[in-house]
């Protein structure tokens, strides 16, 4: 089938996007790096069990998932004053280079039987430091090799192969790493990196910043620090933002455990391998798209009762695990729990900008942004010691019976603040 074949097969508001040479050569890139991040989901934390001490498997796993996102997050932070002027291709670029290196140092040391465990999370966490940057700069570069009517349509594409990889990355990593190590599936990404470096390399004045007239170009900042703290300024004297913004980073943070406690309890509890791993997030992953397509169909009900039912929903979908439940049924409840789950970003962005006023939107936003970076990572970090307190299947069932309490909690302020509005003051 040529080209143009294949071209007539997408939707008519995509066809026009292939007709530009830089982003037909940029959007398979772009695709292998998403699907090396999907299988180092699994890669990652398989690792971590297969080289830690004995009896510290659990410590080490919560401090490689922390050290895969937390650096990100504080980069995003600490170099705004330099990264933010950059062309977007050149932070891409660089984000892409320093993961093809420091990711590709892990296979290198495990083979040479040097991987000892500090190695291993400072490689990873060496490898996040600019991902912030390098995600900001993907979007920027889009925006800057497309016209503005076409731009909406590339986004889509892009963020639906990330969505993608989700569902298809972990399911091939837990089938490889039944022949391979996943040592060298961390290479493969690493590899899919140093692809889309050469790619963005390629693409005519995207590492120099050429855009328009004036040949300059600035990437968007994942946080502007400047907004940030004016964004939080603002959310002081707006109670319901700040309730949502407070929802959403419990929230995550509860959710960290659950993503350290889950490995542990496919090989200590179940005694399975990195396949059923693969599955279950494959499993999440597609839960997930399919939720986040209904989200335009929960737009018709309250958004504050529909995200506090989310919250309960997922943390309820966890608790089976504490009861000793067989795999099918867990498999069920995570899949269900991505489902539920799937729509919650979405709606707690619509929150925002229903209750913002326009000029202040942007402003709010990048606060939000600033402090949600640590949520994850924080509660990731916090699920080592945990399981190593007490043990994978009771994490995983704290974890969402603590975010059931969550949602009964933020109901109770709902419903306070409602009734403080409707009550007159006295006189």
């Amino acid at each position: 089938m040529t080209p143009v074949q294949t071209t007539r097969l997408l939707p008519r508001s995509y066809r026009p996007l292939f007709a530009h040479p830089d982003f037909r050569r940029l959007l398979p890139a772009l695709a292998a790096s998403d699907l090396g991040d999907g299988m180092s989901v699994v890669a990652v934390a398989w690792l971590a069990i297969e080289i830690a001490p004995p009896g510290r498997s659990g410590m080490l796993l919560g401090a490689a998932l922390a050290a895969y996102a937390l650096p990100g997050a504080a980069g995003a932070l600490l170099f705004g004053r330099w990264l933010r002027r950059l062309p977007a291709g050149r932070l891409l670029v660089a984000d892409s280079r320093i993961r093809a290196v420091l990711l590709g140092c892990v296979p290198l040391a495990w083979a040479a039987g040097m991987l000892h465990p500090v190695l291993y999370v400072a490689l990873l966490a060496g490898s996040s430091v600019l991902h912030a940057w390098g995600n900001a700069g993907r979007y920027s570069l889009l925006a800057q090799i497309l016209p503005p009517d076409q731009r909406l349509a590339a986004n889509a594409l892009v963020s639906s192969s990330v969505s993608a990889s989700i569902v298809v990355g972990p399911a091939l990593a837990g089938f490889l790493a039944a022949g391979i190590s996943p040592a060298w599936l961390i290479g493969l990404d690493a590899l899919s990196f140093a692809v889309l470096a050469a790619q963005v390399g390629r693409l005519r004045g995207a590492v120099a910043g050429q855009d328009g007239k004036d040949g300059k170009e600035a990437a968007a900042a994942p946080v502007d620090a400047d907004r940030s703290a004016a964004g939080l300024r603002l959310l002081r004297k707006q109670p319901e933002l700040l309730g949502v913004l407070a929802l959403t980073w419990f929230f995550n943070f509860l959710y960290g455990p659950a993503e350290v406690a889950l490995p542990l309890h496919v090989t200590d509890d179940l005694h399975a391998g990195a396949g059923l791993l693969g599955l279950y997030w494959t499993l999440f992953g597609a839960g997930a798209v399919l939720g986040g397509l209904a989200a335009g169909a929960l737009r018709r009900f309250p958004l504050w009762p529909v995200t506090l039912g989310i919250v309960a929903g997922w943390g309820l979908a966890l608790v089976p695990f504490g009861l000793g439940a067989p795999a099918a049924v867990t498999l069920a409840c995570f899949t269900l729990g991505g489902l539920i789950y799937g729509p919650f970003t979405a709606l707690s962005y619509t929150l925002f900008q229903e209750r913002t006023p326009a000029a202040s939107l942007t402003t709010v936003l990048a606060a939000r942004s600033a402090a949600l970076l640590t949520a994850g990572p924080v509660g990731t970090a916090l699920g080592g010691p945990l399981i190593a307190l007490l043990g994978p299947r009771q994490v995983l069932a704290a974890s969402g019976i603590a975010t059931v309490a969550l949602a009964a909690v933020g109901a109770a302020v709902r419903v306070r603040g409602l009734r403080r509005v409707r009550t007159p003051s006295p006189l």
